[in-house]
Order: C-alpha cells, then sequence, then structure tokens
C-alpha cells in the first residue's frame, strides 16, 4: 500500500500503519488551516501528476481525497496515468463532488475508461451507511450467541472470558466497570521480522543492447565502406544514425506518454513516403522501385494511424480538461 499527501504531517501516519509514503521533493508545503490542505501551484501539481503517474501503472485500486475547501478538486490522475494502468484496475475519487481528483471522472457514475473503472459517486458515505449497519449488527448477534446459553435459556457470563468480562458494567448492584487490564503472556519465539516495504519504482535504465548495437553499426559500415557504392554508403549511415538517436530519445520518455508519442512518430514516417513516391518517379520494376512501393503502403498505414491515434488522445485530453 502506498499513499501521498501534500501535508508532511501525513508521512508519520501512513508509516504507523504500515504503508508506503511515496518520496516527492519540493519546496512548497500543502498545510492550511484547520487540517485542510491549500491549493498547491501548478508547478507543484504538474510535479504530483508525474509521480501519480509513475505509480498508478503498478497499483490495482487507487483512492483519491484531495479537496480544497471552496475550489474545484485539483487534476491529479491524468488520462495518460489512467491509459498506464493495467486492464481491472479501479479508481475510487471521493473527490467528485467538487469535479473529482482523476480527469476521466463523471459525476454520480461508475465508467469504464481504458479497462479502467472509475467511479465517481458523491454519495458514498450514505451508501456505506447500509454496509456499516450490516457488519454492526454481526458484530452483535455473534456476541449475543456467544453470551447466550441455549441449554438454559439464559444470559451466562464468564468473568474469566475477556470478551464477556468487557460486557458487564454492573453485577449486583457492583460496579464492575472499567474491566481491569490484564498483562499479556510474553511469547518466548523471536518476534517474526516485519515485511520489507516495497520499493519505489525505479526509472529504467538502459540495457545493454546499445553497445551492442553500436558494435553492430560499426560493422555495416565497414563492409558497406570496402564493398558499397559512396551513395549506399552515405544513405547507410545516416539511417543507422538516426536508429541510435531515436532509440535512445524514445527509452528515456515515461511510459504514460508512449501513446500520445508514438503517434506523431508515427506521422513524422511522411518523409519516407515523400522519399518513396520520388524513387517510384525512375519508372521500370527493378529492386529499388519495389522497395519503393513497400516503404510507401507502409509509411502510408503509419501516417494514417498516427494521425488517428493523435485525434483520438487530444479529444481524449480535452474532455478531461472540461473543454
Amino acid at each position: 500500500m502506498r499513499a501521498f499527501d501534500t501535508r508532511p504531517a501525513v508521512r508519520e501516519q501512513v508509516e504507523s500503519l504500515g504503508g508506503q509514503f511515496l518520496n516527492f521533493e519540493f519546496k512548497e508545503s500543502g498545510e492550511g488551516e484547520g487540517g485542510y490542505a491549500k491549493q498547491m501551484s501548478e508547478a507543484y501539481i504538474a510535479a504530483e501528476q508525474s509521480l501519480i503517474a509513475e505509480n498508478a501503472k503498478d497499483c490495482d485500486i487507487i483512492v483519491t481525497t484531495a479537496v480544497i475547501p471552496g475550489v474545484p478538486a485539483p487534476k491529479l490522475i491524468t488520462s495518460g496515468a489512467v491509459v498506464s494502468m493495467k486492464h481491472g484496475s479501479v479508481i475510487v475519487d471521493i473527490a467528485a463532488e467538487q469535479g473529482g481528483n482523476c480527469a476521466l471522472t463523471e459525476r454520480d457514475k461508475a465508467v469504464e475508461k481504458f479497462g479502467v473503472l472509475i467511479v465517481g459517486y458523491t454519495d458514498l458515505a450514505s451508501r456505506m451507511a447500509a454496509q456499516t449497519s450490516e457488519l454492526y449488527a454481526t458484530t452483535i448477534y455473534n456476541l449475543l450467541e456467544d453470551v447466550f446459553d441455549k441449554e438454559k435459556g439464559d444470559v451466562v457470563l464468564d468473568l474469566e472470558d475477556e470478551i464477556h468480562r468487557g460486557c458487564v458494567v454492573l453485577k449486583e448492584g457492583e460496579l464492575m466497570w472499567p474491566p481491569p487490564t490484564r498483562p499479556r503472556p510474553r511469547s518466548h519465539a523471536p518476534h517474526p521480522e516485519p515485511p520489507p516495504a516495497p520499493k519505489a519504482p525505479a526509472h529504467p535504465q538502459p540495457s545493454r543492447v546499445g553497445p551492442i548495437f553500436l558494435a553492430l553499426v560499426a560493422g555495416l559500415l565497414a563492409l558497406a565502406g570496402l564493398f558499397a557504392p559512396s551513395d549506399f554508403t552515405e544513405h547507410l549511415t545516416v539511417f543507422l544514425l538516426a536508429c541510435v538517436v531515436g532509440w535512445h530519445v524514445i527509452w528515456n520518455v515515461s511510459p504514460a506518454l508512449h501513446t500520445p508519442l508514438m503517434s506523431v512518430t508515427n506521422a513524422i514516417s511522411g518523409i519516407i513516403l515523400v522519399g518513396g513516391v520520388l524513387l517510384l518517379r525512375s519508372g521500370g520494376l527493378h529492386t529499388a522501385t519495389i522497395l519503393a512501393g513497400v516503404a510507401v503502403l507502409v509509411a502510408m498505414i503509419n501516417v494514417s494511424g498516427g494521425f488517428l491515434v493523435t485525434q483520438r488522445m487530444l479529444k481524449m485530453f480535452r474532455r478531461g480538461s472540461g473543454h
């Protein structure tokens, strides 16, 4: 279980219950008057969104409660964070009455977005009353069943029983409350060590594919320089360098942003489309024109799909921001 809050005092409360408080370093305190959080700056909220998006993809259930009296609730869970979550995950947005902490929350509805159930009910407190009553009634029933002797048809109390003794206030006019405190027997068995707290997910580290790929590139360039024409060597050099740069750029992007990023980078493949069309103008049926035709077909798929995905993502973000 992980927890986060803008108020530093909450850290001790979370850790006292065995939870992991997410580390967040930003020179701004969220402590407001009366124990409530205060409204934070846009830079602070943007940093919060990044932290929450980084952890959301590993969580099955997220409960949000961030509200500031008198103003709309801050949007802490972005649409991209919802996209990155596992299918079947649940977001319970308790701040739905003031607009919700999730960009995709719909007031008084439980909706499914990208395989994630987002609960935006504003009457959760009244919905809990029935469950609370059932739990309390079950507890009272079990207590009465324990103190009632069916054979005698009457209540029989065992004052040596800790539960029975705690229920007695008066017995034959004698005050029995409060019950005596009994020291718990010490166990000579060694205390089990507490389970280690889960580590916060670290940023992905580059794999060892990079050096291997660079060695392969160097080998190909050496072979091309010895046997291939100069034009082919020049084009191959540009292509391989573009692959290396593109791989390092994409690797450092947060997974939550891969969908909108990939849609834009696919649109850039229009350059390939233009190059393929120029090669097709040479005419004739040979290896260059066949490869150019394949490149044009694949590039057209990438361009159209990229723009469609980009348009869908932009619409989703507009709905999430209230426009």
